[in-house]
């Protein structure tokens, strides 16, 4: 796809070194000076030199219309965003609504009941939790010195064991 689009841009460059060729040579055929004398040759000096100063005062009409033009667009744009106004955006802020709240400015005078998100949750004791718990009242040393060594590695790996079958 690279190759076939730099083949297209070498394409369109040979065709407009070809444009530019056509009309180079329709506006300024090729003069042959070898024949002229001086008085024929100062003639023809005047006469381009008189083209050059009519192509540079159209050069710097057209210049002078582009910059008009350019300085009027951004004072158009300018304008536009005058007419739009300077409004700043306010940061939104949270605001806490409840349900009832909603469904009020949702359906308007049409909403009765009050909703209760509350009533419908599973409640959970807080004891049930606690006597799952087995609660060891050991002294931690013992547990350290039981664990220590390779026999409480052994002890670790074989309660693991045991636990997976």
């Amino acid at each position: 796809m690279v190759t076939k689009a730099k083949e297209e841009l070498e394409q369109e460059v040979l065709v407009k070194e070809e444009e530019k060729q056509k009309y180079l040579s329709e506006r300024a055929p090729p003069l042959n000076t070898s024949s002229f004398s001086l008085a024929q040759l100062q003639d023809l000096c005047r006469e381009l030199h008189a083209k050059i100063d009519v192509v540079d005062e159209e050069r710097y009409d057209i210049e002078a219309k582009v910059m008009l033009n350019t300085r009027e667009i951004k004072d158009l744009n300018i304008k536009v965003l005058d007419l739009r106004g300077k409004f700043k955006r306010p940061n939104l802020r949270r605001v806490r609504v409840s349900a009832d709240a909603i469904l009020r400015s949702l359906l308007g005078s049409k909403h009765k009941v009050s909703m209760d998100l509350r009533a419908n949750l599973k409640s959970v004791k807080k004891e049930d939790t606690e006597k799952k718990r087995p609660v060891e009242d050991s002294d931690w040393r013992k547990n350290v010195e039981a664990m220590s060594g390779m026999e409480g590695r052994k002890k670790m790996f074989d309660a693991a064991k045991g636990n997976v079958q």
